[in-house]
């Protein structure tokens, strides 16, 4: 028997990427009482419903980046919809980047990760994923056009829930360590100037379509987190 699309991208998702997954365990996390006016100033953010947001939380290596990401996405994932839901929070999805990990070291695989996420926690548009994927499986394909991913499997998802969460609080989605989206054939201690263009260029455009994603007027209220290192490209592309 054929597998149906929805368990060809259960396949295809990168479960490693959730925040919560066991590839990243021991998960850093913040402290309690620790870094509480960066996380309030991030929670302020993330509960305004006026626009979406594109959120940009950059900084040196080591300085906690991803403990925050792991500390927001917990508490996003702890907060309801509307208080008559049982499963739907206000966790849209995430993807933590590494560039020790294949799948996770490049933006190949990011909108499907997303979508299978977005699908779990709201069941209603899950048929509408698997109908884009059953019309052209090649979405599934890590060297699909990036903008024809987002468009199939992350804006039409979100533009089906824009009228059921008239009024909720805003969505979330969670992307953390960007920098570390590095084409797997390149070794970021060895590459060449053209090399390092070639995996900046990845970056600039995933940056790109997200701001574009949310200037459409059809989603829901959603803001986007991004962390990485203070990276030229990446500050420019913001």
């Amino acid at each position: 028997m054929s597998e149906g699309p929805w368990e060809k991208l259960s396949q295809v998702a990168v479960k490693g990427a959730e925040y919560d997954s066991r590839e990243r365990q021991p998960h850093p996390r913040c402290l309690e009482r620790t870094r509480v006016a960066l996380l309030d100033h991030i929670y302020g953010l993330s509960d305004k419903k006026e626009k979406n947001r594109l959120i940009w939380l950059h900084g040196t290596a080591g300085v906690g980046k991803s403990a925050v990401a792991f500390t927001v996405a917990e508490r996003m994932r702890g907060l309801k919809m509307t208080e008559e839901t049982k499963i739907e929070t206000r966790l849209g999805g995430t993807f933590f980047f590494s560039r020790k990990h294949t799948k996770r070291r490049t933006t190949g695989y990011f909108f499907a990760t997303l979508a299978y996420q977005l699908a779990i926690n709201f069941p209603s548009v899950r048929s509408h994923v698997s109908k884009a994927i059953l019309e052209n499986p090649a979405l599934l394909d890590p060297d699909k056009s990036l903008r024809h991913q987002m468009e199939a499997l992350f804006l039409q998802p979100l533009r089906k829930l824009q009228f059921r969460l008239r009024g909720c609080s805003p969505l979330a989605f969670i992307v953390d360590a960007l920098d570390e989206c590095t084409p797997e054939s390149l070794d970021p201690s060895t590459f060449e100037p053209l090399e390092e263009d070639k995996f900046n260029s990845e970056i600039v455009e995933l940056i790109s379509l997200l701001a574009q994603a949310l200037r459409d007027p059809d989603l829901p209220v959603t803001h986007i987190l991004v962390t990485s290192r203070s990276e030229a490209h990446i500050h420019e592309a913001m």
